[in-house]
This record gives structure tokens, sequence and C-alpha cells, in this order.
């Protein structure tokens, strides 16, 4: 009885450590969201302002806010190309390493040039704005090389992944059609067939091989062992001549008439 009641005790601990663990874990998360909601709530408001100033500002208001524009846009989005490719590149992760080196630049030049914005000398600020325009420059043009290094490099992979692709799908349609190539084998069967004996013996020829003829010294009997020693058929005999049949040796039928004899005047 003292063990069933431990046992329980003891679950009831952990249910409550478990519901307290994850509360505090949704708390966290939803305190994270919160904040995240309210950053991107800044943002945007900065942003638009931003835009308003750079728009609707003539003179050093305008040019400070169109800087700070430039270079919050691409410090953002070479952020968003880095941080999207070393998930699936792992080898981006120095790449990252070297972004948060130049976000700290770029951080504070932004509050930099957010303090002259609210700067009353006018003139310090002008003169000024070469050096600032200079820095954002540099800042936005080494922040444009990451981004497009690292999407180069992740279109590169996907072009190499796509042509692997492209290779084994035509493996594959090559199998599936294999009926063809039963086609093609008959067909080439036949050929082989229809040239006979001869085509090897005109390849032969073409190919320079002279074959030796037999010395006019041999007899019959000679020249058909040489012939087949070279593994050509015999040598058939020769031809008869063909002459016309005597009439007078004919055999005579009763019912022909018999051939008058020619008579010279």
């Amino acid at each position: 009885m003292e063990a069933a009641i431990t046992i329980l005790a003891l679950l009831f601990v952990a249910f409550i450590a478990l519901g307290v663990y994850a509360t505090v874990k949704a708390v966290g998360a939803a305190k994270r969201g919160v904040d995240r909601t309210i950053t991107q709530a800044r943002r945007t408001v900065e942003d638009t302002t931003l835009r308003a100033k750079s728009f609707g500002q003539t003179g050093v208001a305008g040019e400070l806010a169109q800087l700070r524009l430039a270079l919050r846009t691409s410090m953002r989005a070479t952020q968003d190309a880095l941080h999207a490719g070393v998930a699936e590149d792992s080898s981006l992760a120095e790449s990252v390493g070297l972004f948060h080196r130049l976000s700290a630049h770029g951080l504070e030049l932004d509050d930099e040039l957010k303090r002259l914005e609210r700067e009353p000398d006018r003139a310090t600020v002008a003169a000024l704005l070469p050096q600032l325009k200079e820095r954002t420059q540099r800042i936005t043009h080494s922040a444009d090389s990451l981004r497009w290094a690292a999407r180069d490099r992740a279109r590169q992979f996907a072009d190499d992944d796509l042509d692997a692709l492209n290779a084994q799908i035509d493996i594959e349609a090559g199998a599936l059609r294999h009926w063809t190539v039963e086609e093609q084998r008959p067909q080439q069967a036949s050929g082989a067939a229809s040239q006979g004996p001869g085509a090897g013996a005109g390849r032969a020829h073409d190919a320079g091989v002279d074959w030796p003829e037999p010395t006019a010294g041999t007899g019959a009997g000679n020249s058909s062992t040489a012939d087949e020693s070279w593994g050509g058929p015999a040598r058939e005999e020769a031809p008869q001549a063909i002459t016309a049949p005597d009439p007078h040796l004919r055999t005579r039928y009763p019912w022909q008439k018999a051939a008058r004899p020619e008579t010279t005047n």
C-alpha cells in the first residue's frame, strides 16, 4: 500500500514538473514571437518613414534618409539570403561570420546617420556627406557581393543537380524503351545475313589482303588442296562447252516425216 502511494506521488510530481516546463517554454516562445513582431513592426515603420523623407524632403535630410534606406535594404536582403542558404549549405557559415562583422560596421553607420538627422548644424552635416556616402557604398558593396555570391553558388548547385537528374532520366527512359533495342538486333542480324559470305571477301579485298595464287606447275589436286588450306570453298570443275546437237543423230519417231535431200540445179 505504501509503495502504491509513493508511485502515485512520484507520478503527480512528474506531471506537475512537465506542466511547468511546458508552460515556461510556451511563455518563452510567445514572448519571442511578440518581440519579433514588435521588431518587424518598428522596422516597417522606420523604413516607411525613411522612404517618405527620401522622396518628400530635399537637401541634407533627404540625402541622409536615402543613405539609411539603401544601407538597411542591402543589409537586410543579404542577411535573409545567407540565413536561408546556410540551412542547406554549411559552407556558408564562414560567410555568415563575415556578414556579422560587416553588420557591426553597418549598425554603427546607421546610428551615426540617425544622429545626424537630428543635428541642427546643417553645414557641418553637409560637409560630412561625401565621407558618409563613401562608407555607405563600401558597406553595401560588400553586402551585395556576399549576397550574389551565395545566390550564384546555390544556382550552380541547382544546375549540377539538374544535369545529373537529366542524365539519370535519360538512362531510365532508355531502359523503359527496351523493345527498341530488341527490334534493332534482328535487323542487324538480317543485314549481316543478306550480305552473304561474299561480303567478308569483299571487306578483306578492300582491306588490302592479297591471297596467294597457286603456281602454274601444280596439278589439279594440288590446287584444290591449296584452296582448302585457306579455308575457302573447293574449286568447281571447269564448265563444258555448249555445242549444238547433230540433227542426223536425233531419235526418229514414226510420226515424223523424213527430211528431203537438198538438190542443186
